[in-house]
């Protein structure tokens, strides 16, 4: 097994999350909440990522992804997801993400994808309209299962929780890195074979007509967005019977009590349904459930609105995750690039690294406009190594200026945030935030600018 995998004390368990759309209750309910939960086990490693790579295959909307990214990371983070003790990032600040893609596309048979459950749903759609079997088929679409593999076997992941239809994504997964370790292997796993944990006991939302609460069917209950009066007038939507105040109703048909029992103790669901049961109205059975939803969730809405207010806290915390993955994707991309033969002898680079040394290679600051118009920085050691991404700046020169006078600052007194993150200030703005284990790396990388 490589350096990069986890001690069998410890379990890494891994969830991506597809930035193409803004969370609703049922997202909440069935995978935010339970996932949260279980990343608080003891033993339990967890990997929480924006799958934004894979939002591309079926999003052509830059502003609707970047838009998402902003959102499902804010309600991540204020439904309780302690991005201290888990890794929480982009997969697109990862690189090694889909450098390792293309080296398991390398071994993927076309055979595999051939059979993947996306891609047939897509020719068979197109033989019944008569169109040409791949007729808008993308190699986003037909490749999706191999950047899945990526995402999951970056980090060797023990366990991923899938809901069934992503069943045959595992399998094929595990295919590939059977396939590589043989190849590549030389008698050793470098990879190892992910399980599928299926979470039979997560809620499955019903939405306001019965169906399965999804936004395909339109049916959904916002869960942050318009606040508790868009909550309020989702809920006066859910269709019941036509059982009036006094009638006793049946509990377990009524798909409103399937939500208020989501929500619910065991005691709260039980004296709800006497009450049902005992001729409560619907109007007051609603008004229940709002009041029942909103005691769990309109603490964190005050926080999804801060978070959303302030888009720079939000980029701070997924690049300190970065980081934290990179920090384990980085050496174990090492080791595959050797692998297939893309590493020099070790000889052969140190000769080379002391043949160059002093010739040129330096720390450097390069500048650029994000996809917000505002310019940042991103700071590189002379190896090449990444320390830090500066704040958003609508003024280039501000940005550049703050940047050479912490060139001259004294950095050793700073102190580090319950994030582990380093706060760098000059004149009172903030240029940029570090790991607390870079700043005598980036202080020596600002010297020699």
């Amino acid at each position: 097994m490589n350096s990069s995998a986890k001690s069998p004390a410890q379990t890494r368990v891994l969830t991506g999350i597809t930035t193409s759309g803004t969370p609703h209750l049922g997202n909440y309910a069935g995978a935010i909440r339970p996932a949260i939960q279980s990343s608080t086990e003891p033993g339990v490693d967890a990997f929480f990522f924006l799958a934004d790579f894979h939002a591309l295959i079926k999003c052509a909307d830059p502003a609707r992804v970047a838009q998402s990214r902003m959102e499902i990371a804010a309600t991540w983070i204020a439904a309780g997801l302690d991005t201290d003790r888990v890794t929480f990032y982009r997969q697109s600040d990862v690189p090694e993400i889909p450098e390792l893609c293309w080296m398991l596309t390398c071994v993927t048979a076309k055979g595999l994808m051939n059979r993947a459950h996306a891609y047939k749903a897509s020719v068979d759609a197109n033989a019944l309209k008569g169109v040409d079997p791949d007729d808008g088929v993308t190699m986003g679409l037909f490749s999706y299962p191999v950047l899945m593999a990526a995402d999951i076997l970056m980090f060797n992941a023990h366990r991923v929780p899938v809901g069934r239809d992503q069943i045959q994504h595992l399998e094929m997964a595990r295919d590939i890195a059977q396939r590589f370790n043989h190849l590549y292997g030389r008698g050793r796993d470098l990879f190892v074979l992910p399980e599928v944990q299926i979470d039979e006991d997560v809620a499955t939302l019903p939405g306001l007509d019965g169906r399965k609460m999804s936004k395909s069917y339109n049916n959904t209950i916002p869960l942050f967005e318009g606040g508790a009066k868009a909550l309020k007038a989702a809920v006066a939507q859910i269709v019941t019977d036509s059982r009036l105040p006094g009638e006793p109703k049946d509990a377990e048909a009524a798909h409103l009590f399937t939500l208020y029992r989501a929500f619910a103790t065991t005691r709260q669901a039980a004296e709800f349904r006497a009450a049902l049961e005992g001729g409560l109205g619907w109007g007051d059975a609603k008004q229940a459930l709002c009041d029942l939803i909103e005691a769990e969730i309109g603490p964190m809405r005050a926080q999804y609105a801060d978070l959303m207010a302030h888009p720079d806290r939000i980029e701070a915390i997924l690049q300190a995750g970065a980081e934290k993955a990179r920090r384990v994707a980085m050496p174990f991309m090492d080791q595959l690039r050797e692998a297939v033969g893309l590493r020099q002898p070790a000889a052969a680079t140190a000769g080379k690294k002391a043949a160059g040394a002093g010739k040129g290679a330096k720390a450097r600051l390069v500048s650029f406009r994000d996809e917000d118009g505002r310019f940042r920085q991103r700071l590189f050691a002379a190896d090449g190594a990444e320390l830090l991404l500066s704040e958003p700046f609508e003024d280039p020169k501000l940005l550049n200026q703050l940047g050479r006078q912490l060139a001259q600052a004294d950095l050793s007194a700073l102190q580090a945030d319950a994030q582990g993150l380093v706060s760098l200030e000059a004149d009172g703005q903030r240029w940029a935030r570090c790991a607390a284990d870079r700043v005598e790396q980036v202080r020596q990388a600002l010297a020699a600018l």
